[in-house]
């Protein structure tokens, strides 16, 4: 009689120790899809990206004076992945130059995967500092482009810079 209980007992802990593992594999498992999803490529709303290139030093301007995201003449940062917004506060250390974003994820730009409204690209104001870093900084690719040894690209656009971030650059 001893033995069967001894028996049930450590088949009842054996059962209980299995449903506490699958619960906090489980849970474990729940915590790293949060986790990834604040990723490098998680995609921020608007006043996250805002607030962390303010928090950069990096100012923001529309022409519209707006911030949304379906209004061509705003600059809007909603979807933004965290590695764009991660890859312009790098560029911000790394070249020393005021900079501005002018063009975020609003509609009225080239569509395409590494676009503007999936998040990947930003346009800078142009000044001689940003234009001096780029061009002595990075390799000409040809048609007014330069690469960072990231991958991210930088092109010319006569009036500013657009740039696709393929990574964080660094961060």
């Amino acid at each position: 009689m001893n033995k069967v209980i001894r028996n049930a007992a450590i088949g009842t802990s054996a059962l209980a120790l299995a449903f506490f593992s699958s619960s906090a594999v489980a849970q474990a498992a729940s915590s790293d899809t949060a986790s990834a999803d604040v990723g490098v490529f998680a995609k921020l709303s608007h006043s996250q990206a805002a607030s962390q290139l303010s928090n950069a030093g990096i100012g923001i301007r529309s022409s519209g004076g707006c911030s949304d995201r379906n209004t061509p003449t705003c600059t809007s940062l909603e979807q933004v992945n965290s590695a764009t917004i991660q890859g312009a506060i790098t560029l911000k250390g790394a070249s020393g130059c005021a900079l501005t974003v002018t063009g975020g994820t609003e509609v009225g730009h080239a569509s395409g995967t590494y676009s503007h409204w999936n998040g990947y690209k930003l346009d800078f104001a142009m000044t001689s500092c940003l234009t001096n870093y780029i061009t002595g900084t990075f390799t000409s690719i040809g048609g007014g482009k330069w690469q960072s040894g990231s991958g991210n690209i930088y092109y010319n656009e006569s009036n500013h810079w657009d740039v696709t971030y393929h990574n964080c650059g660094g961060c």
